[in-house]
């Protein structure tokens, strides 16, 4: 896990803070998304499926960093549609650092370098930004050539001015172990990215293309032939251990949804934001008035296949803080991995 140390010390006193409170539900990061209109249209998201009134529809920034400050989570995932369409965003993510907060700022680059100058290097903010294969494999997932070169330079001009730069991989039923390998690599190696988050196509429900989605046996062995070699020590994934070994089936998690809840225009969406069975306006309605022992593998039959890091990451985290042995394991890794960035 290639997390900075500051935020892993954050995150982990975050953690201990709610075990000593008693709390059993508590947002780990919020999925904040400010707006749902995009510049792209790509075949496994369906974000722009709403109607057109609605993809006018910008979230005030006030309502932005309330929904933020009333979950208490310690991090951020702005997401959409497309933040940069957003003409506020900077205020959001200014007012969200102000408040030390760590931020990811999920795009797919096409506005990124135009919109840079708006935004300050800083250890509580990063670009996330979507890469999910090579030039003509990422250009297809997205219907668009030239949106790898473009989200390549981008990266390389936020490196350059000082930006922390994560990435975020989704990977289908038409990937294999080498197109996995041949990404990561690249991500790790030549860009040098501070970290990468990957993730199996997940079934949701408003995508245009329903076609390839991973089941869950599919993505055991996708990830499983993937990590080896070395590979998953190797590449700074931003991830915890437990989590990776989830993906390639050496452990096995309930779902935790409530631990990364998402906030849109139309509020809190129950469960999370791969399935809409309403919204409420407030965090603790979210927490209280949801029925979350409905959902997960085995319970609702559209999470039959979901192993989205919403759902099993939060749960390998909060296993990882219950046991010794896995936070030692966790706190190698991350020491581990910025000596390595630092050398």
């Amino acid at each position: 896990m290639a997390m900075p140390l500051r935020q892993t010390v954050r995150v982990g006193t975050y953690l201990l803070e709610q075990k000593l409170r008693k709390r059993e539900k508590f947002p780990l990061i919020v999925e904040l998304e400010p707006l749902y209109a995009c510049n792209l249209a790509c075949e496994g998201c369906g974000k722009i499926q709403h109607p057109a009134g609605v993809l006018k529809q910008r979230m005030p920034v006030a309502q932005a960093v309330g929904a933020v400050l009333e979950s208490g989570a310690p991090m951020v995932s702005i997401a959409g549609g497309e933040p940069l369409m957003h003409p506020q965003i900077d205020e959001i993510v200014r007012q969200l650092v102000a408040k030390k907060k760590y931020v990811f700022l999920c795009t797919n680059a096409m506005l990124m370098r135009k919109k840079m100058e708006k935004f300050t290097p800083s250890p509580y903010f990063a670009f996330a930004v979507h890469i999910d294969g090579l030039r003509e494999r990422h250009d297809e997932s997205v219907a668009k050539e030239g949106v790898f070169d473009e989200a390549v330079a981008a990266i390389k001009e936020a490196k350059k001015r000082g930006f922390r730069v994560t990435t975020n991989s989704t990977f289908f039923n038409t990937d294999t172990p080498q197109t996995i390998i041949e990404v990561l690599n690249y991500l790790n190696d030549e860009l040098q990215v501070d970290e990468m988050m990957i993730s199996p196509a997940y079934a949701y429900e408003k995508a245009p293309d329903q076609e390839h989605f991973l089941g869950v046996e599919q993505t055991r062995e996708l990830f499983k032939k993937a990590f080896s070699g070395g590979n998953r020590r190797r590449w700074r994934l931003n991830h915890s251990p437990l989590f990776l070994d989830f993906l390639e089936g050496k452990a096995d998690f309930p779902c935790t949804a409530w631990a990364i809840p998402n906030y849109s225009l139309f509020g809190w969406q129950r469960p999370c934001y791969l399935m809409s069975d309403g919204y409420v306006p407030t965090y603790r309605e979210l927490i209280e008035d949801t029925d979350w022992s409905k959902y997960g593998r085995g319970k609702d039959p559209r999470c039959a296949n979901c192993m989205a890091h919403c759902g099993y990451e939060p749960t390998a985290v909060l296993a990882t803080m219950g046991s010794l042995k896995e936070s030692l394991r966790a706190a190698r890794e991350t020491i581990g991995g910025n000596r390595e960035k630092s050398a």
